[in-house]
C-alpha cells in the first residue's frame, strides 16, 4: 500500500499544474454583446411557448430591444482593447479580442440586425401569422450573435464556428414562408452553394494546420514563413482553398450565383439582412485570414482578391443594368445586383493590403466603405419594404411617382440611390468611394482603379434611372403608401446616419485605425 501510495503522489502533483492550466478566466464584458443576443434569442424561442396568438408582437420588441441594448454594451470597451480565452503560457495569444476592429464592426453588425428587426416587425404583423414568429426571431437574434462573434474570433476554430452560426440561421429565415416555392427554392439554393464552400474552406483551414501546428491567427502568421519545404504546397493550397468559404459569404464572382434568387426568394427583411450582416461577416473573416493570418503569402491572396474585386464588380454591375423595369421583383433584384457589384468595391483595399506598406490603413478603407453601405442600403431596403405593402411585386416601375404619394419616402430613397452612386447630395458615398479608390492607387494598383471608375460610370446610368421615376407623374391611380412606426423608426434612422455622415464625413476616417495590428 505504501508503495501505491508513493507512486500516486507525484501524479497527483501532476495532476494538479495541468488541470490548472486547463482553466481560464473569462472577461464577461467583452463577450456581452454576442452573449446577450444569443441569451435574447433563447428567451423569446422558450417564451413564444407561452405567449398567447393575440401577444405574439411583444416577441418582436423584445428582440429589438435585445438587439439595442447588444449594442449598448459596446460602450464600456471603448475604454481600452480586451481579450479572453487565452492560452495560459501565453496572454497575448487569445481565442476571443474585443479590440477596436472588433468594436466597429460588432456596432455594424448589431445595428444591421437592429433595423432588420425593426423592418421585421412591420413584416410579421403584414403577413397574418402566415410566417411563424418565434422561430423566426429566434433565427434572426441566433444569426446575429454568430455574426458579432466573428469579428472578435482570433483562432481559425472559432471563426468557423461563428461563420457556421451566423450562417445556418439564415437557411432557415430564407426559406421560413411554409408553402412558398419560391422561398424554398432560394433556401435550398443558398443552403447547397454555402455547405458546399464551407466544406472546402474547412479544408483549406485543415491544410494550415498541418502545415503549422497551430489555430491561432497571430501563431499562423508567425509558422507558416518557416513551414517545411515538403509542406510548402500544402500551406499554399491551404492559403487559396481557405478563401473561398469567405470568398462565397461576401457574394464575389464567381460564388455570387445565390444572391439574387436568395433575395427574391426570401422575406425583404431577411434580404436586407443578408445584404449588410452577412456581406460584413464575409469581409470581417477574410480581413482575419488574409491580413492577420497570413501577411507572409501576400502574394497568394493579393492577386487573386484584385481579380476577384475587378470580376465581381463589372458583373454586379452589369447584372444590375440588364434588370427590366417591368419585370416582377426587379426593384429587388436590382438591389441584389448591386450589392454584387458593391462587394467589388469593398474588396479592393484589403487586396490593396497586399501590396501596401500601410496594410492598416487599407483595412479601414473597407471598413469606412462598409459602414456607409450598411447604412444606406438598409435604407433602400426600408423604402421597398414601405412600397411592397401596397405593391407585391416590387417592380421598379411600381415607384414611378412616388414623390406624389409619399414625398418623405421618395426623397430618402433618392438620397440613398445617390449616396450608392456616389454622387451629391449623397457626399458620404462620393467620400468612401474616393476612399477606396486612394487605397488601390496609393498600393501601385492603378489598372484596379481604372476598373472601379468604369464600373461607378455604369452604376450611375441604373441609380440615376431609377431615381429619376420617383419624381415622374404617375401611371393611373397612385397607391397611398401607410408608413407603420417600426418601418418609419428604420427609414428615420438610416436617413439621419445617412445624412449625418454626409454633413460630417471625417468621421468616417476614426475608423480607418482598426487596431489589428
Amino acid at each position: 500500500m505504501s508503495t501505491l501510495a508513493a507512486m500516486a503522489q507525484p501524479l497527483a502533483s501532476s495532476a494538479e499544474p495541468l488541470a490548472a492550466n486547463l482553466v481560464q478566466s473569462v472577461d464577461w464584458l467583452a463577450v456581452a454583446p454576442p452573449t446577450l443576443t444569443a441569451v435574447v434569442g433563447l428567451v423569446v424561442l422558450v417564451a413564444d411557448l407561452f405567449v398567447g396568438e393575440q401577444k405574439k408582437a411583444l416577441l418582436g420588441w423584445v428582440s429589438v430591444a435585445g438587439l439595442a441594448a447588444s449594442a449598448l454594451l459596446l460602450l464600456p470597451l471603448l475604454d481600452g482593447d480586451r481579450s479572453t480565452f487565452c492560452l495560459t503560457g501565453d496572454a497575448d495569444v487569445c481565442s476571443y479580442a474585443a479590440d477596436r476592429f472588433t468594436l466597429v464592426i460588432q456596432f455594424l453588425v448589431l445595428g444591421g440586425a437592429l433595423l432588420a428587426a425593426l423592418l421585421s416587425v412591420t413584416t410579421l404583423k403584414d403577413a397574418d401569422k402566415r410566417l411563424p414568429e418565434g422561430e423566426y426571431w429566434f433565427l434572426l437574434l441566433s444569426s446575429a450573435a454568430g455574426a458579432a462573434l466573428l469579428p472578435a474570433s482570433r483562432d481559425l476554430a472559432t471563426l468557423v464556428v461563428a461563420l457556421e452560426v451566423a450562417s445556418l440561421p439564415a437557411f432557415a429565415l430564407v426559406g421560413i414562408r411554409h408553402g412558398d416555392r419560391k422561398s424554398s427554392e432560394a433556401a435550398l439554393k443558398f443552403f447547397l452553394s454555402s455547405v458546399t464552400a464551407t466544406a472546402v474552406s474547412l479544408m483549406g483551414i485543415s491544410f494550415v494546420y498541418a502545415s503549422t501546428g497551430t489555430l491561432y491567427l497571430t501563431q499562423i502568421a508567425d509558422r507558416i514563413q518557416n513551414v517545411d519545404g515538403q509542406l510548402h504546397t500544402l500551406a499554399q493550397t491551404g492559403v487559396v482553398l481557405t478563401l473561398v468559404g469567405f470568398a462565397f459569404k461576401t457574394a464575389a464572382v464567381p460564388f455570387h450565383f445565390w444572391v439574387p434568387d436568395t433575395y427574391v426568394g426570401a422575406p425583404l427583411p431577411i434580404a436586407a439582412y443578408l445584404s449588410v450582416v452577412g456581406k460584413t461577416v464575409g469581409f470581417s473573416g477574410l480581413i482575419l485570414v488574409t491580413v492577420v493570418a497570413l501577411p507572409s503569402y501576400a502574394d497568394v491572396w493579393g492577386p487573386a482578391l484584385a481579380a476577384l474585386a475587378a470580376l465581381t464588380m463589372t458583373v454586379g454591375n452589369v447584372g444590375a443594368l440588364r434588370q427590366q423595369a417591368t419585370r416582377a421583383y426587379s426593384a429587388v433584384r436590382l438591389l441584389a445586383w448591386s450589392s454584387v457589384g458593391q462587394a467589388g468595391y469593398l474588396l479592393v483595399p484589403i487586396a490593396a493590403a497586399a501590396y501596401s506598406d500601410d496594410a492598416e490603413r487599407s483595412v479601414g478603407s473597407t471598413v469606412a466603405y462598409a459602414l456607409m453601405y450598411a447604412a444606406v442600403n438598409l435604407g433602400a431596403f426600408a423604402v421597398a419594404a414601405l412600397v411592397g405593402r401596397t405593391r407585391a411585386a416590387n417592380r421598379i416601375t411600381d415607384y414611378r411617382g412616388l414623390y406624389a404619394t409619399n414625398p418623405l419616402a421618395a426623397l430618402l430613397l433618392a438620397f440613398f440611390l445617390l449616396c450608392l452612386a456616389g454622387l451629391p447630395p449623397g457626399i458620404i458615398g462620393l467620400f468612401a468611394k474616393v476612399t477606396v479608390f486612394s487605397a488601390a492607387v496609393d498600393a501601385g494598383l492603378g489598372w484596379l482603379a481604372v476598373v472601379m471608375a468604369v464600373n461607378v460610370v455604369i452604376a450611375l446610368f441604373y441609380y440615376l434611372q431609377w431615381t429619376t421615376l420617383l419624381f415622374r407623374a404617375p401611371e393611373g391611380e397612385p397607391a397611398a403608401h401607410r408608413v407603420p412606426a417600426p418601418l418609419t423608426a428604420a427609414l428615420a434612422l438610416t436617413g439621419v446616419l445617412g445624412v449625418a455622415l454626409s454633413g460630417a464625413p471625417q468621421l468616417v476616417l476614426r475608423f480607418t485605425d482598426t487596431g489589428l495590428f
